[in-house]
């Protein structure tokens, strides 16, 4: 495996804050109704399942990312499909996390002009939060975590939101349970992509971990604290809104912090939304992070310099996503191809890794019984 030097390494239990917060995102704020459309309120099964599903995936990426030379999914790429195909999936791959990036954002700068400013200026907070990412990202991947540690421990006031709808909840809307078919609950869990997207960015950081045999179980528990997160929202939002009203909340979590009561907030969402960026952050500095990371192993270029290009590109893509169509549309797009990398190529990839490092190990033995 390539060496980085010791400074740049972070220690294993910070996995568990890079993989948790960039998992958590815009998709907490109306996953519900998503799911909700597929398996009804039996979906909350689907939460787990998606859950379990992302551990399996995360094992699996770690066992290949320590079959690899380098560790890290461009070195992978190269071993399997060689020099040329290796490196086009992985610019592939780039897009794709600049695409996760933009989508997050744009995403949330709809959520701030639908709840808080219609007028509000796309392209000049645009340029303004990028100009914050950059200073992130220029100080280097441990910058990134610590933005990702503080995204979790300062918001995490919120959680505590779910327990003012309870005054209204009603509990029997979970009942009965396992009340529709396991194809519903499978469409129901596919739903839950775009939510839980975002751990691919192990496949880029991987070899700045400490000892990264070592947080692996860090990795899982991140995962499960996300589903945790994600199963408190989602039982709380079932038993608030009965089916027809929770059909026409696009964001569902925000519905419910407008009932939060406080003596010295008269608007809860509004400091909800507020707070959100602080999330938001730590999910486009690593995206736009690991994007840029891997264009520098790819092309041999300058990080800084392929940042500034996919900044650029973020900026003109989120000031053209300029309807609610066009950004759902964007949004299920993503999630399709998010699904498919990670619970189909994934595992391809892991399979055909394990062969060829077979096939590898087998050509370097026979020269020695000759």
């Amino acid at each position: 495996m390539r060496k980085i030097e010791e400074r740049f390494l972070i220690s294993p239990f910070l996995v568990f804050f890079v993989i948790s917060s960039i998992q958590i995102g815009v998709g907490i704020l109306g996953f519900q109704r998503i799911i909700a459309k597929a398996a009804g309120y039996d979906s909350w099964i689907s939460i787990i399942a998606s859950g379990v599903l992302v551990i399996i995936i995360i094992s699996l990426m770690y066992r290949m990312l320590e079959k690899s030379d380098d560790g890290d999914i461009i070195s992978v790429h190269q071993i399997v499909f060689g020099k040329w195909i290796g490196n086009f999936l992985s610019f592939l791959f780039t897009i794709y996390l600049v695409g996760m990036s933009i989508i997050v954002l744009r995403t949330y700068i709809e959520v701030i002009q639908v709840w808080l400013f219609p007028e509000f200026n796309v392209p000049v907070f645009t340029i303004y939060f990028l100009i914050l990412t950059y200073y992130v990202i220029s100080g280097g991947f441990r910058t990134v975590v610590g933005i990702s540690l503080f995204s979790i421990l300062l918001p995490s006031y919120l959680i505590f939101t779910v327990i003012f709808p309870l005054e209204y909840a009603d509990f029997g809307n979970l009942l009965p349970i396992l009340d529709h078919s396991l194809l519903e609950l499978a469409n129901a869990t596919k739903g839950m992509t775009l939510s839980m997207m975002g751990f691919e960015v192990l496949l880029v950081f991987y070899p700045f971990i400490k000892k990264p045999k070592d947080s692996r179980k860090w990795a899982y528990f991140g995962v499960s604290y996300v589903t945790f997160i994600y199963l408190a929202y989602g039982l709380t939002a079932f038993m608030f809104f009965s089916e027809a009203q929770l059909e026409k909340q696009i964001w569902a979590t925000l519905s419910m912090w407008k009932i939060v009561e406080l003596p010295f907030v008269a608007r809860f969402e509004y400091i909800g939304i507020a707070s959100y960026i602080l999330i938001i952050l730590p999910n486009v500095c690593l995206a736009l992070w690991a994007s840029s990371r891997g264009m520098k192993r790819i092309f041999s270029i300058k990080q800084k310099s392929a940042l500034l290009v996919q900044m650029l590109v973020a900026l003109i893509v989120i000031s053209l996503l300029n309807s609610r169509l066009v950004i759902n549309t964007a949004n299920d797009i993503l999630a399709e191809i998010g699904f498919y990398f990670n619970f189909v190529y994934i595992p391809l990839l892991f399979v055909l890794l394990v062969i060829r490092t077979k096939m590898r190990e087998k050509n370097e033995e026979t020269p020695n019984h000759k």
